[in-house]
């Protein structure tokens, strides 16, 4: 019995050690892709730099999806860091489609949030994202236009950089964002 139970512990202990090992590697891979995504996005709009640097909050998401006719998907994982507060939230989503397209691409979606209440609901969840067919969006600092990014919800705009692939899709799309309970823990 002394023998089963010290052989119970020590794979507690390893699965322990290993689960750790595995949290703390997905949360390194994470962090690279959150970096690449930003050095990305800078190369293509420096000024975006200044505005994610004054904005209240921002997040990125790397994501891969696929679209076949009428239905499609996609996932990903990122993170979101409040300037105020200095808070890092670990991230995933999913998005469902339903519309006429083909195609496959990898792409990050990078999240500008201007205040407070848009960080709180973007980090629980209850952002809803709307439609839009802007260009640009103010900055919310010096009444500049951000050129890349859309206006996507109070608070909320965000830029989308297709890193691999192309896809021709219109579609309607649902979109859910939330924190990765594994990593936040």
């Amino acid at each position: 019995m002394k023998k089963f139970l010290a052989l119970t512990m020590l794979f507690c202990l390893f699965a322990t050690t290993a689960f750790a090992a595995s949290v703390a590697e997905e949360r390194r891979q994470i962090d690279e892709l959150h970096d690449k995504a930003l050095a990305k996005l800078y190369e293509k709009y420096p000024h975006a730099r200044r505005v994610i640097n004054q904005c209240y909050a921002y997040a990125t998401l790397s994501n891969s999806g696929v679209k076949v006719l009428f239905i499609g998907s996609s996932q990903g994982r990122g993170g979101a860091i409040n300037h105020q507060t200095g808070e890092k939230v670990y991230l995933r989503m999913k998005e469902l489609s339903a519309g006429l397209g083909i195609g496959a691409k990898e792409y990050n979606l990078i999240f500008l949030l201007n205040t407070k209440d848009a960080w709180d609901n973007f980090i629980i969840g209850k952002t809803r994202f709307g439609a839009s067919a802007e260009a640009s969006a103010d900055d919310g600092v010096s009444g500049g236009t951000i050129e890349g990014a859309e206006y996507v919800a109070p608070g909320v705009w965000v830029f989308q950089m297709t890193t691999k692939g192309l896809a021709l899709e219109a579609t309607l799309k649902g979109i859910k964002i939330y924190k990765d309970k594994n990593l936040n823990g």
